[in-house]
């Protein structure tokens, strides 16, 4: 069973023998705050903008891209299925922008969700790998999450 790290000031590395900064300073450390506002700021934004064009449609027909099986097994036309997906990204969009801690996992799921339904099409396998890993980023975010949300509580 791996055991929780321990917060300490520094550790000696048991192979390199070198002192390295523990992972409190790794935490309070420029990089990794850097990456959390990115990827907090890319996860509020885009599953916004992709909600809003769930209704125009201007980006892109995203009625395509729904599986003819999850709208048959619904019984919801894409149409009306792409409507409710937006309201829910939107909701997802700002949910990231208050509790990244909890909405990097929300968001993480629903780009698995948005995996399997493009594999389902047997088409757009490029874009379900794009997605695999626009998925893993938000899963750090929420993990990142754990650190700075807690922060701001």
């Amino acid at each position: 069973m791996v055991q929780p790290a321990k917060q300490m000031d520094a550790t000696v590395h048991p192979i390199e023998n070198r002192t390295r900064p523990s992972l409190v300073a790794a935490h309070d450390s420029p990089p990794v705050q850097q990456a959390f506002t990115v990827l907090r700021v890319a996860f509020t934004v885009a599953p916004i903008v992709a909600g809003i064009d769930k209704f125009s449609q201007v980006l892109v027909n995203w009625d395509a891209y729904l599986a003819p099986q999850i709208s048959g097994f619904l019984r919801v036309d894409p149409r009306t299925f792409m409507s409710i997906a937006g309201v829910i990204e939107i909701i997802a969009g700002l949910g990231v922008a208050v509790k990244p801690r909890i909405f990097g996992h929300v968001v993480a799921l629903w780009l698995a969700g948005i995996i399997v339904n493009l594999l389902m099409t047997g088409q757009y396998y490029d874009i379900a790998l794009r997605d695999l890993g626009l998925c893993l980023a938000a899963f750090a975010l929420g993990r990142l999450g754990t650190i700075f949300d807690r922060r701001n509580a």
